[in-house]
């Protein structure tokens, strides 16, 4: 017999609960700096050197083309980044980084490392590596997985 897991016990619900709690405790260190979370993960995502295409972005950030849009256009008022045609591909458009992107990049990117650094300190090789296997598996299942009705 099978029991049925409490909503708050799902692995779907932990997943969430744990991102968003990361996401959020992100949110309250980088607000300092003046951009969020997302902002963040976006501009970590762009080559600083060569740029990114935006279909490079999206798949590096996981963000559906109407949503990352309407954040480029954000983090572009914000003069964290500009867009130019591809020289290579004149049908897609590359996003840089300017001077200020880079600069609230190269803070993201050190909240990120302590944060992580803190993590590692508290949590074991063993552990760290048993749950990017579990998370690893899971990712796999969910892409595979197709409903029986």
């Amino acid at each position: 017999m099978h029991n049925k897991a409490k909503n708050h016990e799902t692995i779907d619900y932990l997943l969430k609960i744990v991102w968003q709690t990361m996401a959020n405790r992100y949110n309250q260190i980088v607000v300092d700096f003046g951009i969020t979370q997302s902002i963040g993960y976006l501009l970590i995502n762009i080559d600083e050197e060569e740029g990114s295409t935006v279909s490079q972005v999206a798949a590096l950030v996981g963000a559906k083309s109407t949503s990352l849009s309407r954040m480029l256009s954000q983090v572009e008022k914000m003069g964290l980044i500009y867009r130019e045609l591809n020289k290579g591909d004149k049908r897609s458009v590359k996003i840089y980084l300017t001077d200020l992107g880079k600069e609230k990049r190269r803070m993201a990117r050190g909240v990120v490392k302590e944060f992580n650094n803190y993590l590692n300190d508290h949590i074991t090789e063993k552990e760290k590596d048993g749950l990017t296997d579990i998370l690893k598996k899971l990712n796999k299942l969910t892409v595979n997985y197709k409903p029986q009705s």
